[in-house]
């Protein structure tokens, strides 16, 4: 292989004496007597001196450095094995220190120099050639397929070196980390074969469940562990390891928690070889005595290392993990900055630390009693001033620890979080019961740990195990006293939830790295978002609102952002929540009075906003107690401060250099947590509606485009709230609601202020589609007193958005027409029905499935509103309404009916209406003829069909709503016989019962006999509706279970109802019927006769007074009939609804007496 071309006059300095050495070695050509020894000896010890000396100016270019090498590698032969570890240390410290990826022509030669190196060359080689080959095979692991039958083969090199038995721990770890990079993943490359990855994985889960042996120093067995752990950590996250087996999930969280706790200073535990799925935590095996020797040992070691953060980290800490992570301290950092990075942002963090609060409301016990806190010595590796071993020890040790944390970070994502759950009490913390020691968890990591950054780890990873824990944690219980002779596993996990507030509120009090305190508080956010509050005992909250109001004042902007987002996972917790609601009441002072620091509320700014605030004059509605009148709700005040109040510091560099307001990160999450404050308490906000919308215009009046969004934000919730709170269901009382005068008030700021301009904005399109959202919350009847030109002006905005390229702000516009278009003052405006109409057409034909999903909810609106005027305006609406676009609706909603189920649910919607909506001058038409056939064939398809219930349930109420039009042709189309008997199949077997009642009403629909054809499909209606009777309690679902005496209570309904129609000749047929099932019908009947009328799916259901005329109006219409037949009929079916009706009226005289 040609050799690089030696570098021209290379200059003096560092970079030139290394060029100079690289150059010679370029130059040199091997010599069969080998009498280059002594000369390629020096210039390798040179070459050597160089790599590790000061950073050259100008580095050497990879191709040279590639080339070199393998020039050096064909100077020495093998069995020249003082030269063999001298080229391969070069190989090793060339490619580190340059971060070279070697290409793949020459990583084929110096591959398979390594491989033959290692089976040929003496064992004292071996630690450096395998070093070597680590650098080689860094982010190369694709291109090494061909040599991984030598590696990682049945007799591979790295599995014997690797191997438990190895008796030198350097060669093992050099193995090891070998391996572990060839398990690195590229991007775009094909990863290692499942056989290679559950190979490399139970080695490193060997070196993880091995134990140090005296003869092993701490410092290397450190550097072991640390390699396997970055092994199984790329496994996890290349690979995209799935971890299946409860056994492969077991040992690697044992290994995990064993390293997790490696090294912790006055602690030590036994973990077994693997963990197994279990509720409680039985696996820590230190005896009382043991703790209380740890927990001595701990006070002592730990001494005052939170003390105070230096402003310079020692080497080791925070030191940046490289490619070689061998070397030093420094190196050996697992998680890198990126892992923190994920959860720091990007502002930068003070290194002061935060205020500190005496008195711990959350703790079982005063701080002074924690062993752990008593901060007096300073021997902590922060203030340790020796150099000695031990501080390095530490700093190794800290490392493993911090690797661990990642590498399980990484196996929560590849873990089922269902499966995850089963090992909770093994790293979750539980009240200890009485004499029994604390167990250990990833809190006492953040509690104990010396390393702030380990701390850090240790609470990111809970984070990840709450994150999505809601479900599981729904369980807990503990609202209501339990004596039983056993701990149900609800208030277990109760337990579980209040010790996870104690101990984070106790490392929040206790924390002074800015770091680690914005992961705590990002903890506990997501503890607030998962617990299930309503269901355990009240004052979890209180501690945690008091304890976090200091922070909002803290120094480091991340800590003050993370303090706002606790407060916003409190206000949208289960809201309303009762303790939340008497926080919000409590005034301004509360809370802070023992903190010692200053006040998070900025009170003299608070107090100038208040009373420059609009609505600073006004009486709240029913003032909360405790706050007086007009004084705003704390939070309230302190998110408008932050939002639109100048900083209370000036900048230190001039106002030129800095924002006149807080910090942008800061504003936004406090505008995220006043939209959280109004969606979840409006009744508290809406006191201060006109000024919150005034914020809301001020900062969609900023140049931030996400300042502007989260103002739009704001808006829309407020829109909302008040929507909400008129709607005809609305718990709140009339007199307490926001009046309409003020809502109009409040629309006509917006629609003179910022929102239009806005909504024209086209280079920021989720801003546009964020006032889209916020346009479409206004209520219908302050838009019809909005002056005409306003009126104008927000429906000519959204016709022309519809024609937006964009498609999120296109299924915006179309959604907000949808809304629109119910509005009393616009359905009736038959000019706006169809440019609405046509809009909307546009868009269900969008490319976009998303705009069309959108787009077809807004066409059920204008089909239903089609219902509406024809029902109150009459035929006048209807003979306006031009021909041409009814049947474009009709065409479009049947094509729609065969998209995806989002736009097929509610294109069968509008078919419905459509349906019911024609004339008989439009049945006639022979135009409609085809596109009315094709519609019904469409709806029926559709109830039959597999898709989602949603769909069918529409489809079978669309059904319903085709029969209530009397110009259709229901008695004699074929059309009819198949919708028919589509309801009837569904009404008799379909698994959910919500399409059940559905079917079942549409089969009540018809009024007349004529309609339901023939005797004998009459007949097969009737038997359809039997069988579901019977079957209403047949389901595999126990969720189905609770509707199925709606299901009944409606089949019934539509029993009786085919009986008040029935003819003579379908008699019968009803009688045998009868006489097979009359009992079972009999005793449904009376239940339907005699249960109160709720609410259900299938709508309201009639008052007992008119299930029972329609009893009675049934035997009155058959005793006629069978008058008529003067005894013909084999069985008086209205002897049979006497008898009913007869054993109704005594059960319900008896139940009266």
């Amino acid at each position: 292989m040609a050799a690089a071309p030696p570098e021209p006059e290379p200059g003096p300095g560092p970079a030139g004496s290394l060029r100079r050495c690289l150059a010679r070695l370029g130059a040199l050509r091997a010599r069969p007597d080998g009498s280059r020894r002594t000369e390629l000896h020096l210039l390798f010890d040179q070459l050597i001196s160089e790599s590790c000396g000061p950073q050259p100016a100008a580095a050497p270019g990879p191709q040279d450095v590639c080339a070199v090498l393998v020039q050096g590698c064909q100077l020495v032969p093998l069995d020249q094995e003082h030269l063999v570890s001298k080229v391969c240390q070069l190989m090793h410290h060339l490619l580190n220190r340059y971060q070279v990826m070697v290409d793949e022509q020459h990583l084929n030669f110096l591959l398979s120099y390594c491989i033959s190196a290692l089976r040929q060359c003496s064992s004292w080689t071996h630690v450096e050639i395998l070093q070597a080959l680590a650098a080689l095979v860094y982010n190369n692991g694709p291109k090494c397929q061909k040599y991984l039958p030598d590696l990682l083969g049945k007799a591979g090199l790295l599995l014997q070196f690797s191997d438990p038995a190895q008796p030198e721990v350097e060669l093992r770890r050099a193995a090891v980390r070998s391996m572990a990079n060839l398990c690195l993943s590229v991007p775009g490359q094909p990863y290692l074969d499942e056989s290679y990855r559950i190979v490399c994985f139970q080695t490193f889960l060997s070196v993880l469940q091995s134990s140090k042996t005296p003869d092993v120093d701490d410092i290397t067995f450190c550097m072991l562990l640390q390699s396997a752990l970055k092994g199984v950590q790329s496994l996890l996250n290349g690979g995209k390891m799935k971890l299946m087996q409860t056994d492969q999930i077991g040992a690697l969280l044992a290994v995990l928690k064993k390293c997790m706790f490696h090294g912790l200073p006055g602690l030590s535990i036994e973990v077994p070889t693997a963990l197994y799925p279990a509720p409680l935590p039985q696996y820590d095996k230190r005896s009382p005595a043991k703790q209380e020797q740890a927990e001595a040992a701990t006070s002592k070691q730990t001494g005052s290392r939170r003390k105070k953060c230096k402003g310079k980290q020692k080497k080791g800490e925070f030191g940046e993990e490289g490619r070689e992570g061998s070397e030093d301290a420094g190196n050996e950092s697992v998680l890198g900055a990126d892992m923190l990075k994920l959860q720091l942002g990007d502002v930068q963090s003070s290194p002061c630390p935060g205020p500190r609060v005496p008195d711990v409301c959350a703790g079982k016990e005063p701080l002074s009693s924690q062993p752990w806190k008593r901060f007096s010595s300073s021997e902590s590796e922060y203030s340790d001033t020796e150099g000695g071993i031990q501080s390095k020890v530490r700093s190794y040790q800290a490392n493993v620890r911090q690797g661990a944390l990642a590498c399980f970070l990484s196996t929560i994502k590849s873990i089922e979080k269902r499966v995850l759950y089963g090992y909770w009490s093994a790293f979750v913390p539980d009240a200890p019961g009485i004499g029994s020691p604390q167990s250990v968890s990833l809190m006492t990591i953040a509690l104990k740990d010396p390393s702030p950054k380990t701390r850090a780890c240790a609470l990111q990873v809970l984070s990840a195990f709450l994150e999505g824990s809601k479900q599981f944690l729904s369980v807990a219980e503990d609202a209501n006293e339990h004596k039983r002779a056993f701990t149900p596993f609800s208030v277990t996990m109760a337990s579980s939830i209040r010790e996870l507030h104690r101990c984070l509120l106790l490392a929040l009090v206790a924390e002074s790295s800015s770091q680690t305190l914005t992961q705590i508080v990002k903890c506990l956010a997501n503890l607030v978002s998962n617990a299930p509050y309503s269901r355990l005992k009240p004052g979890l909250l209180t501690r945690v609102w008091n304890q976090i109001k200091p922070y909002i004042s803290h120094k480091d902007v991340n800590v003050r952002v993370s303090s706002l987002t606790l407060l916003g996972a409190m206000v949208s917790a289960q809201a309303p929540l009762p303790e939340v609601q008497l926080l919000l009441q409590q005034p301004s002072s509360s809370g802070l009075s023992s903190s010692g620091s200053a006040s998070p509320g900025r009170p003299g700014c608070c107090e100038q906003w208040g009373k420059a605030a609009p609505w600073a004059g006004q009486s709240p509605q029913g003032s909360p107690a405790g706050r007086a009148p007009g004084e705003p709700c704390w939070l309230l005040r302190l998110c408008v401060s932050l939002v639109v109040l100048p900083r209370e510091d000036p900048c230190p560099d001039g106002p030129s250099v800095c924002s006149v307001y807080e910090p942008c990160p800061l504003r936004l999450e406090a505008l995220q947590v006043l939209a959280l404050l109004v969606k979840g308490y409006f009744p508290m906000a809406q006191s201060y509606f006109l000024g919150l919308g005034e914020v809301a215009c001020r900062c969609m009046e900023e140049m931030d485009p996400s300042i502007q969004l989260h103002g739009a934000k704001l808006l829309e919730e407020l829109g909302t709230g008040v929507l909400q709170q008129h709607k005809p269901d609305s718990p709140t009382a009339p007199e307490q609601r926001v009046p309409v005068s003020v809502v109009v008030t409040f629309w006509t700021m917006m629609l003179n202020g910022p929102l239009p301009g806005t909504l024209q904005n086209s280079p920021h399109a989720t801003l546009q589609t964020s006032a889209c959202d916020a346009l479409s919350s206004i209520l219908p009847e302050a838009f019809s007193l909005l002056q005409g030109d306003q009126q104008i002006l927000c429906v000519t905005l959204l016709l022309g958005l519809n024609h937006s390229e964009n498609p999120l702000v296109k299924a915006a516009a179309a959604r907000a027409l949808g809304v629109y278009i119910l509005f009393p003052c616009l359905r009736q405006d038959v000019m706006f029905v169809a440019d609405t109409a046509n809009a909307i057409l546009n868009s269900l034909h969008d490319k976009s499935p998303n705009v069309r999903a959108k787009a077809a909810w807004s066409l059920g609106n204008l089909t239903d509103t089609l219902i509406i005027n024809m029902e109150t305006l009459g035929p006048s609406f209807q003979e306006e309404l031009s021909d041409l676009l009814l049947l474009k609706l009709l065409r479009s909603a049947t094509e729609a009916s065969k998209d995806r189920d989002k736009v097929k649910s509610n294109a069968v919607r509008a078919l419905g209406n459509v349906l019911h909506f024609l004339q008989p001058c439009h049945v006639a038409n022979p135009r409609f003829r085809e596109a009315v056939e094709e519609s019904l064939q469409a709806l029926i398809a559709t109830v039959g069909s597999e898709a989602t219930m949603k769909v069918r349930w529409n489809a079978c109420y669309a059904l319903g709503n085709v029969f209530k039009n009397p110009a259709l042709p229901l008695g004699e189309a074929p059309w009819a016989t198949q919708a028919f008997s589509a309801l009837s199949s569904v009404v008799k077997s379909c698994k959910n019962f919500k399409v059940r009642i559905k079917s079942a009403m549409a089969l009540s629909i018809p009024s007349t006999r004529e309609c339901y054809g023939s005797t004998e499909q009459f007949c097969q209606i009737w038997s359809a509706l039997v069988v579901a009777l019977q079957r209403s309690e047949d389901t595999e679902d126990f969720l189905e279970f609770k509707y199925s005496s709606s299901l009944r209570s409606q089949i019934c309904r539509a029993l009786l109802h085919l009986l008040q129609l029935a003819r003579g000749t379908d008699l019968p047929l009803l009688g045998a019927s009868l006489r097979e099932h009359g009992q079972a019908i009999k005793a449904h009947v009376l239940h339907y006769l005699s249960s109160s009328g709720q609410e259900s799916e299938a709508g309201a259901h009639p008052d007992l007074g008119e299930r029972q005329r329609g009893l009675q109006g049934a035997i009155d219409h058959l005793s006629g009939i069978e008058r008529e037949l003067q005894g013909k009929a084999r069985v008086r079916v209205s002897l049979y609804l006497q008898d009913v009706l007869a054993h109704h009226t005594n059960a319900t005289e008896l139940a009266e007496a």
